[in-house]
């Protein structure tokens, strides 16, 4: 494998929204509430991420409020009970809110689908309209056009209560669009400063996935798939990085097909990341159920060639042979046969991950959201309610 010789990739600089405070008080403090920063997740991620660039901007007095906060002793014994797990920190939650929201102006809510939405989301909504706080719901989930069609009937009701739904995509827009609710896109931004890029004029091929190990994500189609692929190219690695449900699964399917060079790292903190994209020679991702996976534009900043599905908003962000090889969801001899075409030709893969790593550096690094977010929280709710969808 060729040395890694890693660079920063450069941003090009755009003037920011500089906020005075004193001419505009309720965009001062924001609030956000979202999944525990101890754990790993793409709204962890992105939450995180969102808290540092305000901090960065000076604009707002910003904090953070996790739906599932850790419990001090003797109570996070409780915790630890299947039963009691959910109703204690349920309670201890909507307690933080009550105690919380009234010094905050802007309420900055993350969302995924189903019962994450009534446990999480549902609670913030509430108390935010309760204190009379400008209620922002975040909405992120490639479930969202199945949560809307069979959950709509409480679902669309509490999204009214928000005075802003933001999604991280347009494929999110135009569901909710469909669903008679109106949605702003702001996507999802990579820290593009801590990306690596190198030189793959040659490749081993080293194939890396990194998608949580839930059936929707599919990584059981990556490992086929890469079955065939080493009955061509015998040196050929593949990396998976990641945890869930499916781990044993996926474990014994890899000893099942006698794979050999295959390696789990198991969970990766955020910030180990950009060395095993940089490490990696083709990125592949099978998903079946998407929305816009921060991972696959990750993969872009890092000058990483791209095979993936065309799951749910994916085609937003990946054009085929444009910015990476795109085949149909599920299909497994397709997905092989991409990854093979990536590694066969790498000048060809160095072009699209050329193209796709200008496209991630012009939309998707934080100077490029960031005046987005603050006219977000500046814009006036009556201007902006989700029951005024175009028809």
């Amino acid at each position: 494998m060729p040395r890694c010789k890693c660079q920063r990739p450069r941003v090009t600089r755009v003037t920011l929204i500089r906020v005075d405070s004193q001419q505009i008080p309720h965009c001062r403090r924001v609030l956000l509430v979202g999944p525990s920063l101890r754990y790993l997740g793409g709204q962890a991620v992105q939450a995180r991420r969102l808290m540092q660039g305000l901090q960065s901007l000076h604009a707002a007095h910003v904090a953070y409020l996790e739906v599932d906060p850790a419990l001090p002793a003797p109570f996070a014994s409780l915790q630890r009970i299947p039963i009691l797990r959910t109703l204690v920190t349920s309670v201890a939650y909507i307690f933080a809110l009550l105690r919380t929201v009234p010094s905050f102006d802007t309420v900055h809510i993350f969302s995924a689908s189903y019962w994450s939405f009534l446990i999480a989301p549902t609670p913030a909504l509430l108390v935010g309209r309760l204190f009379g706080k400008r209620v922002l719901l975040n909405y992120h989930s490639g479930e969202a056009d199945d949560h809307l069609t069979r959950w709509g009937w409480h679902a669309k009701p509490l999204l009214r209560l928000a005075d802003l739904i933001v999604v991280p995509s347009e494929y999110l827009v135009d569901v909710f669009r469909r669903h008679g609710l109106k949605a702003v896109p702001i996507a999802n931004h990579v820290d593009v400063d801590a990306m690596l890029t190198r030189d793959r004029a040659t490749m081993l091929p080293r194939f890396f996935s990194n998608r949580n190990f839930e059936s929707h994500y599919n990584v059981s189609a990556v490992i086929e798939a890469f079955a065939t692929v080493q009955r061509s190219i015998p040196a050929a690695e593949l990396v998976i990085a990641g945890n869930g449900s499916l781990r044993s699964a996926l474990e014994s399917q890899v000893a099942s097909l006698k794979l050999r060079n295959v390696t789990f790292t198991g969970a990766v903190q955020p910030e180990r990341m950009p060395s095993l994209y940089a490490a990696a020679d083709i990125y592949v991702n099978a998903s079946l159920i998407d929305n816009m996976p921060l991972s696959l534009l990750e993969a872009y900043a890092s000058g990483l060639p791209v095979v993936t599905s065309d799951a749910g908003g994916i085609p937003w962000i990946a054009a085929d042979r444009e910015t990476a090889l795109v085949v149909a969801a599920g299909d497994v001899a397709a997905l092989a046969a991409a990854m093979m075409a990536a590694a066969a030709d790498p000048a060809e893969a160095h072009q699209r991950a050329a193209r796709a790593r200008a496209f991630v550096l012009a939309r998707f690094a934080w100077i490029s959201v960031a005046n987005q977010w603050l006219e977000a929280y500046l814009v006036a709710p009556q201007t902006a309610r989700p029951d005024r969808a175009s028809q």
